[in-house]
Order: structure tokens, then C-alpha cells, then sequence
């Protein structure tokens, strides 16, 4: 059963459909094209769901809401969402914003099935209402300290901003490189400008500089600062908060959006159904899919088979995340406890460490991969 998209934000009150509440960043300052990608990945799948029959006959809606990077506003739509009686929340890119909506959900007992944040206190507190698709950021940041260490760079700049996301990152790099000999710096970007950067990067002879800061500024102005600077020719840029995964990183950058390494989350081959959302994405998108479009993809994937399984019934949800087994787009999706985590995880999402061909900057290069990148 398929039913006609509704309008921007009109919303059905005659129950006749099973609602999931989504949250996606769409306007400045969040990342609006990692929200375009994961609102292509949830709405294709809904699609998908409702050509199939929908849930046990009723039709599939998402109710989108815009948190535009903003955590108030986030946990503001988390309570209009639950007062409309969606079944679940799912979505979310920016990790201090999925933090209040899962603390607002964990409240309300509304379960959320976070979809790309990787923040790994998603919740203050272990709760049974919140489960995640993406990787902790501890998972997937120490896969690419390994990649550091791999390639030679045991002195490591970090040009950061103020940011729960950002001091994490670098305390899992500090923690994770220090007993390997490796050495973190770091660049507190309130006081120093994209060509101090460069001076500072000089002065502690450091070999590789890591953005962990704000896409697109400052994170385009220090690549063309250290681009330019011929004192700094050696040094390798990495981002791994995946700034290069977007088109418009080349699009601002050129020939300079080459050649950064970042972390993407996909297989170094998709499953034949991850293949055919790729096709189908691609469509949607008028461009190659981003690893957050199929992320957005198994979202939906995942609540759609707790639903037929389970109604609409909220606790009952947040019940069978343990139960959860998935065929998704890049691997068999399962959800269970890991130390230190306070969310129902799926451990472990494929990671890989990639960066656009300096000779081809609309290929992508896989530098480094986690073993379960080669289990699809």
C-alpha cells in the first residue's frame, strides 16, 4: 500500500498511519548536506516499506523536524514528536544534538535509533530507550589513530573548537597514541588564525595536522592556509569527522579537498541489498550516496522489522532492540551491550580510512580498513 508524500509539515491525525518521528539537520549552522544525504537514505526506505505492504498494512510516515544543528531545538521537536504519537524517533547527524534528543527520548520513552552520531556518552546514563547504527567515537577514532601510526605520524597537531564531539575526539586520540609513542598538540582555533595555524605547525614539527573543527569554516581556510604554505609541503591533513565525504568539500576546496583522510562507515562491498539502495540513491540524489545515506537507509530498515514484529507499542520497541536482526546495507545489523557505552549498539558498523585521489578528487581511495569491513 503506497500513499501520496505529505506536504512540508502537514501531519496525519487519523491514525491510519504508523509514524516515525525524524531528525535532521537542514538549515545552517548543521551540516545541511549530511542531512539532505540521511533524509534521501530514511525516505527512500520508507518508500521501499510502503511498496511492500507498509506495517502489517498500514501505511509508513516520517514526520521530519529540522534540528539545524541546534540541541534545544532538538529536544523541543522530541516533545512535539511524542505528543503527535510518533512510534519512534530515528535520525540525527551531530552528535551534541542526538545527545539531547536521546536524553529527552530516555525521559519520554520514546525510543530512538540513532542513526550517525558517534558520540560515545550518547546518554548520561545506560538507558533501554536508545539504540545506534553508527560506531562509537571511540571505536572508530582509535582505527584511524592506527592509520596514523601505520603511516609514520607520531606527532600529531589537532586544530580544535569548543565542543563536547571535538574534546572528545581529541582525548581519544591523546589516550590511544600517548602509550605508542605518538604525541597529540593541540591548536585552540579561539586564538589563533588559519595562518598561525601554519607557524604553530613549524615550531612543533608536527607531520600531520587533524581538523577538529567546524565544516565549512574554519576547516576550508586552515587546508588552504597549509596548502599554500611551502614550509608545510610534508604535512598530511586528516579529517577524521568526515569533512571530505561530501561534494561540496570539493566543490569549496578544488584540487586542496584531496588527500585528507577521513572516516566513512561503509564495506569494502556492499551487500547485494546495500547495492541496489546505492543505485536507487544515487537516483535520488543526483550524485554518488554518502555512507550517510545508507546509514539513514538501515534506519528505517531496522525500526520497519521491529514494527511488523512488535505494533507501535513504544515500550515494546525499545524491548527488542537485543532481538534486532537485520540484513542492512552494509552488513547484518544486531544490537548488544559494549563496555563503556550507554546505548543498545550495533558493534561493529564497517569502518574504513579514506581520502579523495589527488588525481581524481571524485575517487575515493581506501587507505585503511577494520576487519569487519571485509566481512560483507
Amino acid at each position: 500500500m503506497n500513499t501520496p508524500p505529505s506536504p512540508p509539515g502537514a501531519e496525519r491525525t487519523d491514525g491510519s498511519s504508523v509514524q516515525i518521528g525524524a531528525l535532521v539537520p537542514l538549515t545552517r549552522p548543521g551540516w545541511i548536506e549530511a542531512g539532505q544525504h540521511l533524509l534521501a537514505g530514511l525516505e527512500l526506505a520508507v518508500r521501499e516499506v510502503n511498496d511492500a505492504g507498509g506495517i502489517v498494512g498500514r501505511p509508513l510516515e516520517l514526520v521530519v523536524r529540522d534540528t539545524a544543528a541546534d540541541p534545544q531545538k532538538a529536544a523541543a521537536a522530541v516533545d512535539e514528536l511524542a505528543r503527535l504519537g510518533v512510534a519512534a524517533l530515528a535520525g540525527e547527524y551531530h552528535s551534541v544534538v542526538a545527545r539531547a534528543a536521546a536524553a529527552r527520548g530516555d525521559a519520554l520513552g520514546l525510543p530512538f535509533l540513532c542513526s550517525s552520531a558517534v558520540l560515545d556518552a550518547l546518554t548520561e546514563q545506560p538507558t533501554e530507550w536508545v539504540a545506534r547504527l553508527a560506531p562509537a567515537q571511540s571505536h572508530g577514532w582509535q582505527i584511524y589513530a592506527d592509520f596514523l601510526l601505520g603511516a609514520g605520524h607520531s606527532r600529531i597537531a589537532v586544530a580544535t573548537q569548543p565542543s563536547v564531539y571535538w574534546a572528545s575526539g581529541a582525548r581519544i586520540l591523546r589516550d590511544y597514541l600517548a602509550p605508542r609513542g605518538g604525541t597529540v598538540i593541540e591548536l585552540d582555533m579561539r586564538a589563533l588564525t588559519p595562518a598561525a595555524v601554519c607557524d604553530e605547525l613549524v615550531d612543533h614539527r608536527a607531520t600531520a595536522l587533524l581538523l577538529l573543527v567546524g565544516h565549512p569554516e574554519p576547516a576550508v581556510s586552515i587546508v588552504k592556509s597549509v596548502r599554500r604554505d611551502q614550509r608545510l609541503a610534508e604535512i598530511m591533513i586528516g579529517a577524521p569527522a568526515g569533512q571530505p565525504e561530501f561534494a561540496e568539500w570539493a566543490t569549496l576546496l578544488g584540487d586542496d579537498s584531496a588527500g585528507i583522510p577521513f572516516l566513512r562507515y561503509l564495506p569494502e562491498r556492499l551487500t547485494p541489498l546495500g547495492a541496489q539502495v546505492e543505485t536507487a540513491l544515487r537516483e535520488r540524489l543526483a550524485e554518488a550516496p554518502s555512507f550517510v545515506a545508507f546509514e539513514g537507509y538501515d534506519t528505517v530498515a531496522v525500526l520497519a522489522d521491529v514494527l511488523r514484529s512488535h505494533g507501535a507499542d513504544r515500550a515494546r520497541t525499545a524491548e527488542s532492540w537485543p532481538r534486532v536482526a537485520v540484513e542492512g546495507t552494509r552488513g547484518r545489523i544486531q544490537f548488544s551491550r559494549t563496555p563503556g557505552i550507554s546505548v543498545w549498539q550495533w558493534a561493529w558498523t564497517p569502518i574504513q580510512v579514506v581520502d579523495r585521489d589527488p588525481a581524481e578528487p571524485d575517487r575515493f581511495r581506501i587507505l585503511h580498513a577494520s576487519l569487519e569491513s571485509t566481512e560483507v
